[in-house]
């Protein structure tokens, strides 16, 4: 019997559920339930104040819950933990504007993102491997790199320094990322590109999307899930979303 529970209850790799946590008596989050599985590749919209933010938060450590469970890989408990130690876990976190040291190479921010995991002290002395040299070479590759990988990083593009952070973020090995507004400020070319490139990325690990751009999000194909006043408002396909007349009127219609 407890066998056949098992294999029916599927181990998600993101747990909410009923988070609440107020700031000044404005309800930021208001019993939130969401889910998210291995491998997913999940885009959130919502109005401004719908939450989003918040929610990030609460997953990486900054905030702490009012009321609710967050579980990460089961039964790991994130609201027991700190930012170091969730971001140790394998959870990273673009934010909106990309931080990039920007008077190195493309090359060394990665290497020193690699470097991270190891703490100040050992970093002084590595010297890299092999294995870290090819890990690198396949991050450029992915976050379409490879050709700029001696240029300084503040002569990439827009566009380019927010690919080369998720790339810092890759380095960390995260098995889940968190990516906000990744879009903004892109020119189409890269926007679409960018929709490539987090598919392939979530071939490996799960990733949130949080966006405003709703081509960008009919480009990702996935499962959307609409905020609104700190809950979940609705959650399916892009058009099962925008049709909705809740998320019409909360959000698309404004």
């Amino acid at each position: 019997m407890n066998q056949t529970i098992n294999q029916t209850k599927p181990k998600s790799l993101l747990y909410l559920d009923g988070v609440s946590v107020s700031f000044d008596g404005f309800k930021a989050l208001n019993s939130l339930s969401f889910v998210v599985e291995p491998g997913e590749l999940r885009a959130i919209i919502g109005p401004n104040g719908a939450g989003k933010t918040t929610m990030m938060d609460i997953i990486t450590g900054k905030t702490r819950p009012d009321e609710g469970q967050v579980f990460f890989k089961g039964d790991i408990d994130l609201t027991q933990r700190d930012e170091a130690e969730i971001a140790n876990l394998g959870i990273g976190r673009k934010f909106q504007k990309p931080t990039v040291f920007e008077s190195h190479t493309v090359w060394d921010n990665l290497e020193l993102a690699l470097n991270r995991r190891r703490g100040v002290f050992p970093t002084l002395f590595y010297r890299l491997t092999a294995d870290d040299k090819a890990r690198i070479e396949e991050i450029l590759s992915t976050v379409r790199l490879s050709a700029r990988r001696d240029d300084l990083a503040a002569n990439l593009s827009h566009g380019q320094k927010q690919w080369l952070e998720i790339g810092m973020l890759l380095a960390q090995e995260p098995e889940l990322l968190l990516v906000d507004e990744p879009v903004a400020g892109m020119t189409d070319a890269e926007t679409a590109e960018t929709a490539i490139l987090l598919k392939e990325i979530a071939k490996t690990r799960s990733v949130v999307v949080v966006e405003h751009d709703m081509g960008f999000i009919r480009e990702l194909g996935v499962k959307v899930t609409c905020l609104a006043e700190g809950s979940v408002l609705a959650e399916g396909s892009i058009d099962f979303v925008s049709s909705d007349p809740k998320v019409i009127e909360n959000y698309l219609g404004r």
